[in-house]
């Protein structure tokens, strides 16, 4: 471990803070801090993109899981067949005249 007593070099310092607004920024720092904003963004893009995935993924899946569903409900239903064998027994019954 490092002694909290050494100096260290003039050219050593790391990550060093600054402060845009009391000291003017050189070239150098200023393409610096863009390139590791741009690297910010392309980790924290990824990992949105990921969630992004996960939450098409699932609307999607509850979509079709709803399509699915109606059509199946629909296809069990048999109000049609009902209607028709009514209309057909109400036809045997009327009367015949006729007209018929």
């Amino acid at each position: 471990m490092a002694d909290k007593g050494t100096k260290e070099e003039p050219g050593a310092a790391f990550a060093k803070r600054i402060d845009p607004t009391k000291e003017p920024l050189t070239t150098e720092q200023i393409q610096f801090i863009r390139r590791v904003e741009l690297e910010q963004w392309k980790k924290n893009t990824q990992k949105l993109r990921g969630r992004n995935v996960a939450t098409g993924l699932a609307i999607g899946a509850l979509v079709l899981g709803i399509y699915g569903y109606t059509f199946y409900s629909v296809s069990q239903e048999k109000i049609m067949d009902e209607l028709d064998e009514e209309a057909k027994v109400a036809r045997t019954r009327a009367t015949k005249t006729a007209a018929n």
